[in-house]
């Protein structure tokens, strides 16, 4: 399956903060397939409360339709060939080449970690970092 790391750090932090995005970021992460593709969608803290803003973002994004619940701490994709398999935490620092997953979310659940490790570093940006999963 193929795996893509969308990463929300450079668009928010420099558009809320207006300076260029740290070496570094942390904050939440949600992961989703379709039938042929893995999306890892990270987002800084400082531009998801929630699990449910980094899924709505990424289904606008991607043209996918869905919705938030009553309290909005949760957002459902309605396309059958889609599924949001959980989310967590993350820390990634590009000077360091480190990324660490971790964690879980409350809205989606775990993040399947079978095999993330080998997949991440399939990613090529990601193929020299050193990844942690825990």
């Amino acid at each position: 399956m193929n795996v893509i790391l969308i990463d929300y750090s450079d668009a928010c932090i420099s558009r809320e903060a207006k300076t260029p995005a740290p070496v570094g970021s942390s904050g939440k992460f949600v992961q989703l397939r379709d039938k042929t593709t893995e999306y890892l969608v990270l987002a800084p803290k400082e531009c998801a409360s929630y699990h449910a803003d980094i899924a709505e973002r990424f289904c606008r994004e991607k043209g996918l339709r869905g919705y938030r619940d009553g309290e909005g701490k949760r957002f459902d994709i309605h396309e059958l060939t889609w599924v949001i398999v959980g989310g967590g935490k993350f820390e990634l620092d590009r000077r360091k080449k480190y990324i660490r997953l971790y964690g879980n979310s409350l809205a989606y659940g775990r993040f399947d970690s079978k095999g993330l490790k080998s997949k991440i570093l399939s990613i090529c940006e990601l193929s020299d970092y050193t990844a942690d999963i825990e």
